[in-house]
């Protein structure tokens, strides 16, 4: 019997393989465990996106899948199977790797769902001879190694990094971007299910959920993602290049293609979405700067975020140079947008209360460098984000949060913290337009609390960062600040309270 993960639900973690141990016609077992939903305060879009995706693709396995509904994972384990032996694809977190191993019955296979095997990645690694495991050095191995956007030897267009065409702010007076309409997909009879049983656990204390659970706005089923892909592709990848950095409140989904959480749940495999790009820029159907950021996005960042989960290894975690210990404040982890008067924050935050789901811009420059410029405890931001997205798993968060966007981990993953004054936002966004505070200002009633966090931020690590030759400029200009007192107590004071 082959034992699928709630996130190993496509076609390709039933391939038979030499080393996998998985028959054309193995019996399969999935486990929908109640405690995984008890251990974290999970929002309620994303349980309800996980447990439609399992019950459609238990009701498409039909006979051949055994499908328990229990309290733990060893308890459907002891149910379905006894101690017969199972078979397994390694599993995505370390948590359920360690659970694997203890049970002398089960023989993991391979990760499936990334291009790259662990044992080539690793081989990268040692190639390196030591020296950081930048991602645009991995990224270019990848292209080479899987000839995406190849012209023989070469990059396509002769460049390998068309960032410079791609961080564009928005069209100017423009509120949506003219493009065409994501897919989305229709609930159905399980859905109806899935919500019923939520609601029921919520009312019988099981569980606590953050966010709303409104309409299913992503797939969960292969059809349904496909359907996804192909509509990104057909109708959005030409626009998605330009725009990628940009944000508009009224517009949070802009060009975004929508397909992580497909992917994270191994609805789609990276090899399609990326030669689906690629055919789409070679038939004349998309420029090619939104097809580099788009096959980078998912060739680049996701496989080297997965890649270095696990080359950097459990404890990574952990990792807290900075040494930040504050906790989440509680209108942050309620998803209480309606208390925040800083517009840009209000907005995003609001997004994610409502959907579970924003562009990666927002994550890293609205959420992710609001909780860093305030000291947050990186381990706690970390499991925020897990916990509040629908495409969040372990190892796409703990390299995201605890390398990116914390800079918890000192440098290892990035070169440079990622956070920004008001200025930044004002410039890829029209969301500092119809706010109380103003980007300019530093202290005084007005003061945009991102530019005065920014400061403060400096000020508060300046003895690390003026020695890192991408930070020494910025930290140098905390000498000119004539107003740096002020923004001290004026940050101290700030306290808990929604900016």
């Amino acid at each position: 019997m082959h034992w699928l993960f709630g996130d190993q639900l496509g076609p390709h973690f039933l391939r038979p393989s030499e080393d996998s141990g998985l028959g054309r016609d193995s019996p399969l077992l999935m486990i929908e465990a109640r405690s995984v939903f008890r251990r974290r305060r999970f929002h309620r879009a994303k349980a309800h996106l996980v447990l439609s995706a399992m019950r459609h693709r238990a009701a498409e396995l039909g006979d051949r899948v055994k499908y328990v509904r229990c309290d733990t994972y060893r308890e459907g384990l002891a149910r379905a199977s006894g101690n017969d032996p199972l078979t397994v694809h390694h599993p995505t977190s370390h948590a359920a790797v360690r659970l694997v191993r203890s049970l002398s019955h089960v023989r993991m296979g391979p990760a499936r769902g990334f291009l790259v095997p662990m044992d080539a990645f690793a081989g990268w690694a040692d190639a390196q001879g030591g020296k950081s495991l930048r991602q645009e050095s991995f990224y270019h191995w990848v292209r080479r190694e899987h000839d995406l956007l190849m012209d023989g030897d070469q990059p396509a267009g002769g460049r390998w990094n068309l960032d410079h065409d791609n961080r564009q702010p928005p069209p100017r007076d423009a509120t949506v971007l003219p493009v065409g309409r994501p897919y989305r997909p229709r609930e159905d009879d399980i859905d109806d299910e899935v919500r019923h049983d939520l609601d029921r656990w919520e009312k019988d204390g099981d569980v606590s959920f953050v966010g709303r659970d409104g309409p299913r706005l992503f797939p969960a089923t292969r059809t349904e993602a496909r359907a996804a892909l192909r509509r990104f592709v057909e109708h959005r990848l030409g626009t998605f290049g330009p725009f990628e950095d940009a944000m508009l409140a009224a517009d949070p989904v802009m060009s975004h293609s929508l397909l992580s959480s497909s992917l994270n749940l191994g609805l789609l495999d990276p090899a399609e979405c990326v030669e689906q790009a690629e055919s789409a820029w070679r038939e004349g159907r998309a420029p090619l700067n939104s097809v580099e950021g788009f096959v980078r996005q998912i060739a680049g960042w996701r496989e080297y975020v997965w890649q270095l989960y696990w080359h950097f290894g459990e404890n990574y975690r952990h990792s807290n140079t900075l040494h930040h210990t504050a906790p989440l404040p509680g209108w942050w982890n309620d998803l209480d947008a309606d208390d925040v008067r800083a517009h840009c924050l209000r907005t995003v935050l609001s997004q994610v209360r409502d959907t579970g789901w924003t562009h990666h811009i927002p994550r890293l420059m609205i959420l992710g460098s609001y909780a860093l410029q305030r000291g947050w405890d990186p381990a706690a931001v970390t499991d925020w984000f897990h916990r509040c997205f629908v495409d969040g798993y372990d190892w796409v968060m703990v390299p995201n949060v605890v390398g990116m966007s914390q800079y918890a981990d000192g440098g290892r993953m990035t070169t440079k913290p990622y956070t920004s004054g008001g200025a930044y936002v004002n410039r890829m966004s029209d969301l500092c337009g119809p706010c109380a505070y103003r980007p300019g200002d530093r202290t005084g009633a007005h003061a945009c609390p991102y530019t005065a966090g920014y400061w403060a931020f400096l000020d508060r690590h300046r003895s690390r960062l003026e020695h890192n030759h991408r930070m020494a400029q910025p930290v140098r200009g905390l000498d000119r600040l004539a107003d740096l007192d002020e923004i001290r107590r004026q940050e101290r004071s700030r306290g808990d309270t929604p900016p």
